[in-house]
């Protein structure tokens, strides 16, 4: 039998018409409608990179009665939204001090799932009100199955946009550290244009050879001359990094 295959609490006696609308897995979450009878089956809330589904069934009777996996009511309908509640705000307050790309990741990997999930709530609880209009508890659910949903949706943007902030944050650090190091190269390169051709006259006049008599004769012309082919390099080097 297919009620053999997927596994329903012991005391749920369906109908056939809802039994054969019931394949070896539970599937995804929605309202099956038999003649007289609903089976409402729902997701736990859903683990993040585990694509498996723990599935509930929340069985409404011929004489509109609810029955849960623990007995009488929808009160684990209620459990369960409640559960979905926990895991949103667990991953909000993670997300509100994390400092962690990693961890904002593993959020994205789980608020995709849940805001799945809770879309899928809801139009499972819309099928069913829309068998039983006047249904109050079912209508409450629904409700608040709709809030969830636009808080895990919020959750979703929200680790989204924190990971793009902190990308262009990188960027813009990258790019200011880019620019100092461009100043840095830049001033090395004015004191290389600069003392280059003073370095180099000291070093020709620390040699210990015979220099000639013009050479002797004119110190302070070749050390200004010096100064000003330094000051030439220097403007040139000024020009090249602008």
């Amino acid at each position: 039998m297919l009620n053999e295959k997927v596994k329903l609490p012991d005391h749920y006696e369906i109908e056939a018409e809802l039994r054969e609308q019931l394949s070896g897995r539970p599937g995804h979450q929605r309202c099956v409608v038999g003649h007289d009878e609903l089976l409402l089956i729902l997701h736990e809330v859903p683990k993040a990179g585990v694509p498996e589904r723990e599935a509930i069934f929340f069985w409404r009777r011929g004489d509109g009665r609810w029955l849960q996996p623990g007995g009488p009511g929808l009160d684990e309908l209620c459990l369960l939204l409640e559960r979905y509640a926990k895991a949103i705000d667990a991953n909000e307050e993670i997300l509100e001090v994390t400092e962690s790309t990693e961890q904002v990741f593993e959020i994205l990997r789980h608020a995709g799932p849940l805001a799945r999930s809770t879309r899928n709530i809801v139009q499972a609880l819309e099928q069913a009100l829309a068998q039983e209009p006047d249904d109050k508890e079912v209508r409450a659910s629904r409700d608040r199955a709709r809030e969830l949903e636009r808080a895990a949706e919020l959750l979703q943007s929200d680790a989204r946009e924190t990971l793009m902030f902190w990308q262009a944050e990188a960027a813009e650090a990258h790019t200011k550290s880019s620019e100092r190091l461009g100043n840095i190269l830049f001033k090395l390169n004015l004191v290389t244009g600069f003392f280059l051709p003073l370095v180099a006259l000291g070093g020709l006049f620390g040699m210990n050879v015979d220099l000639p008599e013009f050479v002797q004769d004119k110190f302070w012309w070749i050390f200004f001359g010096g100064l000003i082919v330094g000051g030439l390099l220097l403007r040139y080097v000024s020009k090249g990094n602008k």
